[in-house]
């Protein structure tokens, strides 16, 4: 194994330890860069250690021990020094301990509900993803420098606010768990359909927030929540090398070529939204799965069970009710054939005015129109949805169907 491909597995293990070791999360940082750095020059000569992940923590504390005996407030520190090399120490058995704990008591920190949902995220993709601040900031659209900024403000309110590293109790573990699975779900969405600019997937974000998904579902199998979850991510990503081509441009669902469609990756999603349903998961990413799994089903487009796909949408409808789960329902009542139907369902959703900005509305409206032959409506709602994206690849779609419907009227 190749030392990045380590560095890339075991960094989150380690740095999930000593953040606990430590209680400082830019030291952690720095320790453990630095036992890279010293595992880069002995590993080649000495051989990879028999657990990477235990000889990193333990040189990277060392590493810390020195650097608190040099500071010049050295009797300010020596009782952090003690608790280092004594209370702190590694456990007999540390060598095979697979650290599952460590990580899960980060990923909650860093979700913690003191933080804004936009800083829990960067929070998660620093630590435990290992993005840079630079590709974060890229992500958040933001300059390096604001971002840093943030992220240091988050470890210091963690810090100053005293915001324990742990698991919730039992008592409050759904609660903030539901948190850490809209993180990773909001890292994932804006990899596979990110919310602006010029590309239309990140691949990185995608990959790391299915790392994280399967990190969580390791720790916590009996929730099907997250089960359902990574089974959701799985079936998402496996059609993502279809979602646009050559030129990059947008290519639909209907329209993707589906013998490219990752089968990997789908039989593991569909077994895993299986697994959730049948633990009674009727949660929000359960059901969701379910959906992606019978979009996965289908070799066809025209073979997409899009009766039951509007059946399982009423579900999570009226469980977990929202506005884009209503929008959502409505083009899958329109897509089983039903266009009347769908279009006077969002014709209601419209009415609330709780999606006035949300361009996939007039998108989804302006697709029923189309179909229905209202060509005219349709370009109405076209240019509605181009004065709201701001994706590139989605605006130059938009802008062919309003080519289309106009030369049709």
């Amino acid at each position: 194994m190749d030392l990045e491909t380590l560095y890339r597995e075991e960094r989150p293990r380690a740095l999930a330890t000593l953040i606990r070791l430590l209680r400082d999360f830019d030291l952690a940082e720095d320790v453990l860069q630095e036992a890279f750095a010293a595992a880069v020059e002995q590993w080649p000569r000495e051989g990879v250690p028999g657990n990477p992940c235990a000889w990193l923590v333990s040189t990277a504390r060392h590493r810390a021990i020195d650097r608190l005996r040099r500071a010049k407030t050295f009797a300010a520190k020596q009782a952090e020094i003690a608790y280092l090399s004594e209370a702190a120490a590694p456990p007999p058995d540390f060598v095979d301990e697979p650290l599952p704990d460590d990580r899960l008591r980060l990923i909650f920190t860093c979700c913690h509900p003191a933080l804004a949902v936009e800083v829990q995220v960067a929070l998660t993709l620093k630590t435990l993803c290992g993005l840079s601040v630079e590709e974060i900031a890229r992500a958040f659209l933001v300059a390096p420098a604001a971002m840093a900024q943030r992220l240091v403000r988050a470890k210091g309110k963690i810090r100053d606010a005293g915001i324990p590293y742990e698991v919730p109790g039992s008592e409050r573990l759904a609660e903030r768990l539901e948190g850490v699975l809209r993180v990773v779900y909001l890292v994932f969405n804006e990899g596979y359909a990110a919310t602006s600019g010029d590309a239309l997937v990140r691949r990185e974000l995608c990959a790391e927030a299915i790392r994280l998904g399967r990190l969580l579902r390791s720790l916590l199998p009996r929730v099907s929540e997250v089960t359902g979850l990574l089974a959701l991510m799985l079936l998402q990503d496996s059609r993502r090398a279809t979602r646009v081509d050559a030129q990059g441009e947008l290519v639909t669902l209907e329209d993707q070529d589906r013998s490219r469609w990752d089968r990997g990756q789908i039989a593991e999603g569909e077994a895993l939204a299986d697994d959730a349903v049948r633990r009674g998961g009727a949660g929000f990413y359960a059901l969701q799965g379910a959906i992606a799994a019978l979009h996965a089903q289908a070799a066809r487009a025209e073979e997409t069970d899009w009766p039951q796909i509007a059946a399982l949408y009423a579900l999570l409808l009226r469980l977990h009710p929202s506005p884009v789960v209503a929008l959502n329902h409505a083009a899958a009542v329109a897509m089983g054939e039903r266009l009347d139907r769908g279009l006077r369902l969002i014709e209601q959703l419209e009415r609330t005015g709780e999606l006035e900005a949300y361009h996939l509305l007039p998108a989804a409206k302006a697709d029923i129109l189309r179909r229905l032959g209202r060509f005219s409506e349709a370009a109405v709602e076209y240019e509605r949805a181009l004065e709201l994206v701001t994706q590139e690849p989605e605006r130059r779609y938009l802008q062919r169907r309003l080519r289309e419907v106009t030369a049709a009227e």
